[in-house]
């Protein structure tokens, strides 16, 4: 059994504590009235609901109010939930309805001076869809993040290379990835970094409906949990960087973070890597205040530069944040 503290009207705990006698009766015309509105309302939870105990608290009218413990088995917990969800996304699929649905690639335009580099003209307010590209731009802070599609030898290293300079970074992982990485997965969770979603099938977002795009994350989600035991922090990068304002909209209505960046560069072609002093270069020219850095875990040259890139930023007064500050 687990217990819920909800709100139930005075007059909803009339109503159930009317069966107890036969002389129980209410006068007041207004109590009456707000009885009859409250049979219907709540006919369905008292079902379910079993007083264990009640405080009466005083509302800013002066009406009573009650704050009362119920509880439910879990199967009449399960049912509760799911009719809820029904209700909540009927209303979050009104919302999206409404909005665009032009494909976007998100793209940057670059600063030479180290500020922040400007953002797709096609659609002003990010932030308003819990979407973000960069973090406090403020403070001299960066933040790490990689994209996993599928391993290519060096995630460990990453991970070393990460704990000997005692920093946390993201990890986006795909659901493929999962499964095939299952114990280094694990590992990006014990050694303390976020580990965020990319979707099932890595597929442009766009291109689903509502109902396609929440079964992504949800799936990937749920796996990662299995795999996992913990849940999956509510970070996403859109596959590809591609968005509309529909899509944001569903991520945020998820309870997601659409997480994109203000630093990347060609890494990911791994028949093709720049080397070392490439990425180093690559890095260093590019920093700015609240950057977030889109890095590809497949890449040799990114691997190998690491260490020095986290032992130069920091000289140069940068720490590296997490993107639960966002």
């Amino acid at each position: 059994m687990k217990k819920f503290i909800l709100p139930v009207s005075f007059a909803c705990i009339c109503l159930l504590m009317s069966g107890c006698g036969d002389n129980a009766s209410i006068k007041s015309n207004n109590l009456e009235t707000a009885l009859a509105d409250v049979t219907e309302r709540h006919s369905e939870e008292s079902t379910y609901a079993v007083i264990a105990n009640k405080e009466i608290k005083e509302t800013e009218k002066g009406v009573p109010q009650m704050e009362t413990v119920l509880e439910i088995s879990t199967e009449e917990e399960t049912v509760l939930k799911k009719e809820n969800d029904k209700t909540d996304v009927s209303a979050k699929k009104e919302n999206t309805s409404s909005l665009s649905n032009k494909k976007i690639g998100w793209y940057f335009m670059r600063k030479k001076d180290h500020t922040t580099p400007g953002s797709p003209s096609e659609i002003k307010d990010i932030g308003k869809y819990d979407a973000y590209y960069v973090g406090d731009t403020s403070e001299k802070v960066i933040y790490l993040t990689f994209d996993e599609g599928y391993e290519n030898g060096y995630s460990s290293k990453i991970l070393d290379e990460l704990d000997k300079y005692n920093v946390k970074a993201a990890f986006f992982v795909t659901k493929p990835y999962i499964r095939e990485n299952k114990e280094l997965v694990k590992e990006m969770v014990e050694r303390g970094h976020i580990v965020g979603n990319h979707s099932v099938k890595h597929l442009s977002s766009p291109d689903l409906s509502d109902t396609e795009l929440e079964n992504e994350l949800t799936e990937t989600s749920a796996y990662f949990k299995e795999v996992t035991g913990e849940d999956m922090p509510r970070f996403f990068r859109p596959p590809m960087g591609e968005f509309s304002e529909r899509t944001l909209e569903v991520t945020k209505n998820l309870g997601y973070k659409s997480i994109f960046w203000s630093f990347a560069y060609k890494d990911w072609e791994t028949d093709n890597q720049p080397g070392k002093e490439a990425a180093y270069k690559n890095v260093m020219d590019n920093y700015h205040n609240g950057e977030i850095a889109l890095l590809h875990a497949v890449s040799q040259s990114n691997t190998e530069a690491l260490g020095d890139i986290i032992i130069d930023l920091r000289q140069k007064g940068y720490r590296f944040g997490s993107l639960d500050e966002l």
